[in-house]
């Protein structure tokens, strides 16, 4: 007789147990935290919002939103609600991608864009064709939800996005 658990492998094999479905992965989905937790619940209502630095002499917006000014380095931070108003900079039509969910969304219209307030914000552009694209173009920001809405494991989100003014 062999040393250890010879009996398991064959009962395993005897009686296999199904696997769980497995969901497919997302890329599109961020990981909320306590810091960025306002900027996602700020977006599930519709608003849109930037860091402002509120060190004295400074006062510069950014975003992506960070604990301190990339500027000055202050970390006297608070977040402010934008105007949702943008311009053009710069865009790029995908054709292929295939992470999930992207590959069911293509083409889309992967973008750059002004914001009001200042700062540069990475983004999609939808509801206007390629042709109609320009840069300087004035844009609107509106939202897009992914994941389960709704779900109290987090996994729902709005996402900025934005159109034609």
């Amino acid at each position: 007789m062999r040393a250890g658990n010879a009996g398991s492998a064959g009962a395993a094999t005897r009686n296999p147990v199904p696997a769980a479905p497995r969901a497919a992965a997302r890329f599109d989905l961020p990981e909320s935290d306590a810091f960025t937790r306002p900027y996602w619940d700020a977006a599930a209502e519709g608003r849109l919002l930037l860091r402002r630095c509120r060190a004295e002499g400074c006062g510069a917006a950014h975003h992506y939103p960070r604990e301190f000014c990339p500027y000055c380095w202050s970390e006297n931070v608070g977040w402010e609600t934008a105007t949702g108003r943008a311009t053009l900079y710069t865009w790029s039509v995908v054709h292929r991608n295939d992470l999930p969910p992207f590959g069911d969304r293509v083409p889309y219209t992967a973008a750059v864009v002004d914001l009001a307030e200042g700062p540069r914000m990475m983004t999609e552009i939808t509801d206007c064709p390629e042709s109609e694209l320009r840069i300087g173009m004035p844009l609107v920001v509106h939202f897009r939800s992914a994941g389960a809405t709704g779900a109290v494991d987090g996994s729902g989100f709005a996402f900025p996005v934005f159109r034609p003014a």
